[in-house]
């Protein structure tokens, strides 16, 4: 009696499964496809310039990304700052710029935002020798691998509101996510095809290590020099680039900026 029993109890087990698994589905599928309200539109276009460049049929999808992405993730108003509704859209529009072309509509591995009112002083812990040193630093945001994002709202409402200056740490903290996909930080995120990985990663060595030599002469105009600082930052101000100064990008940097092309599907210079 008892191994009838347990193939009962495995199959219903395997019917629950399913069932909650359809749901999940059904459930982001329905957010996928839901038009997001007027109101929050209005908040989009007064607030995410990069929103209203966007062709028709992004802005479509983008709406159904950004009701996915809020209905996973949680924000948490640090210092006293009161999370808003404009606070939760600006911040999820400019992440989902990075999903809007990609299979993967959704940022997995964590589900916090924190968010400051202004830069806010972090501290960090390293080891010379056997001594613990302790540094503080100002900081607008800052991405904990396989935890959560932590923002400045200063920093978010300067990025958002000027799509042309190249600095947005949204989407170069949400970045560093894409980036963590895959296991490792390295400045190389998990491609679209396993044929991409060579080219990739000729064309961001070559890129990076040209990029090192023009901040080192005081020549660099398109990326952060904050990049120079690792393979993994450097991606990361590259995307800000890629969609804040992608005519210059295209035009200077055109092989970096094919590569960021196929990654993310879209063609920011054309917009």
């Amino acid at each position: 009696m008892q191994a009838p029993m347990f193939f009962i109890f495995l199959a219903l087990a395997v019917i629950i499964w399913g069932i909650q698994r359809y749901r999940v589905k059904a459930h982001r599928n329905r957010l996928l496809q839901q038009p997001l309200s007027s109101e929050h539109i209005t908040i989009l276009e007064n607030n995410v310039p990069l929103y209203t460049r966007l062709p028709k049929e992004l802005r479509e999808t983008l709406q159904g990304c950004i009701n996915y992405f809020l209905d996973e993730k949680v924000f948490v108003g640090c210092d006293g700052l009161e999370i808003t509704d404009e606070t939760r859209l600006v911040i999820a529009a400019n992440a989902c710029m990075l999903l809007v072309n990609r299979k993967m509509k959704r940022f997995p591995g964590f589900e916090t935002i924190l968010v400051y009112p202004d830069t806010y002083v972090a501290r960090q812990v390293s080891y010379d020798g056997l001594v613990e040193v302790h540094e503080d630093s100002t900081r607008a945001g800052e991405s904990w691998y396989r935890g959560p994002i932590v923002l400045s709202l200063a920093d978010v409402v300067r990025g958002s509101s000027n799509e042309h200056d190249g600095h947005n740490v949204v989407l170069h903290e949400f970045a560093h996510k894409l980036d963590e996909e895959n296991g490792v930080v390295d400045g190389l995120p998990v491609l679209r095809e396993s044929a991409h990985y060579k080219e990739w990663a000729e064309v961001l060595t070559r890129e990076y290590d040209e990029f090192l030599k023009r901040v080192k002469r005081g020549k660099n105009k398109v990326i952060d020099e904050y990049g120079a600082v690792s393979a993994p930052e450097f991606f990361a101000v590259a995307t800000e680039s890629f969609f804040e100064k992608s005519k210059q990008m295209k035009k200077r940097l055109p092989e970096l900026y094919q590569q960021l092309q196929t990654f993310y599907g879209l063609d920011p210079a054309e917009w």
